[in-house]
C-alpha cells in the first residue's frame, strides 16, 4: 500500500481503530493487575504473586508489556485523528505518551530481577532466605517508584489531548473536559506517590476519574466514532 494511503484513511475508521486499541490497553492492564498485581498492587501483593505462582507472574508481565504497546498505538491513532485540529499539540501529546510508555516499560525490569532472585540461581545461593526477600522487596519498591515517575508524562499528555478533543468539533466536548480533569488527578497521584507515599488514599479519587475518562473515550471512539470528518485548521466538513 502506498504511504499516502495511510493519510487517506477515513476519520471514522481511525477513530474506531484507536478506540479498539485503547480499550484493549485498559482490559490488558486490568488483567496484569488481576494476575500479578502489576500496576496498582502494593509491594506485599506483588511479592506474594512472585512467590506463590511465578508462572502467573510472568504472564502478568507479558500483559503489562502488551498494555504499554497498546497504549502507544492508541496514542498514535489519536494523533492521526486530532492532528488536523492542531498538529503541534497533537505531536506534543504523542511524545509525552511515548516517554511515559518508555519509563513504564523500564520500570518493570526490577520486577524481572525480583522474579529471578526467587529462582535460586547458583550465584544467589550464598544469600539467606531473608536476604533474598529483602532484595525482592527493594526491586519491587524501585519498580513502584519508577512506575509513579511515568505518571508525570501520563498526566501531562492528557492536557493537550483533552484540549484537542474539546476543540475538535467532532468529539463530545465533555470528553475533553473529563480528560483534562483526569490529567489533574494523575498529577496528584504522581506527587502523592513521590512526596507522600504513606498516604495512598489521596490518589484514590483520581483512579475513578481516570477509569471514567479513558474507558469513556475508548468506548465513544469504538462505538460512535466521529460525527464528521475533520478538515485542516480544526474545522469540520460534511
Amino acid at each position: 500500500m502506498p504511504a499516502g494511503k495511510v493519510n487517506d484513511m477515513p476519520p471514522r475508521t481511525v477513530a474506531r481503530v484507536a478506540g479498539a486499541v485503547y480499550l484493549a490497553f485498559v482490559l490488558v492492564s486490568v488483567l496484569a493487575g488481576l494476575v500479578g498485581h502489576i500496576g496498582m498492587g502494593g509491594s506485599a501483593q506483588v511479592y506474594d504473586s512472585i512467590i506463590t505462582n511465578p508462572w502467573s507472574f510472568r504472564l502478568a508481565l507479558v500483559f503489562a508489556y502488551l498494555s504499554a504497546f497498546f497504549f502507544l498505538v492508541a496514542a498514535w491513532g489519536l494523533y492521526v485523528l486530532l492532528r488536523p485540529v492542531n498538529g503541534h499539540l497533537a505531536l506534543l501529546f504523542l511524545l509525552l505518551n511515548a516517554v511515559g510508555v518508555g519509563i513504564q516499560c523500564a520500570s518493570m525490569i526490577p520486577l524481572i530481577s525480583a522474579l529471578l532472585q526467587q529462582d535460586g540461581a547458583g550465584h544467589l545461593q550464598s544469600y539467606s532466605a531473608d536476604q533474598l526477600k529483602d532484595l525482592a522487596y527493594l526491586s519491587i519498591d524501585v519498580y513502584k517508584t519508577a512506575f509513579a515517575t511515568a505518571q508525570l508524562f501520563f498526566g501531562t499528555w492528557l492536557f493537550p489531548l483533552g484540549y484537542l478533543v474539546f476543540k475538535s468539533g467532532f468529539l463530545p466536548r465533555i470528553l475533553g473536559v473529563i480528560l483534562m480533569i483526569d490529567g489533574v488527578g494523575v498529577m496528584i497521584w504522581f506527587l502523592q506517590a513521590l512526596l507522600l507515599p504513606a498516604y495512598p488514599a489521596i490518589s484514590y479519587p483520581s483512579f475513578v476519574i481516570g477509569f471514567i475518562a479513558e474507558v469513556g473515550l475508548a468506548l465513544w471512539l469504538l462505538i460512535m466514532a466521529v460525527k464528521v470528518e475533520p478538515a485542516e485548521g480544526g474545522r469540520t466538513g460534511k
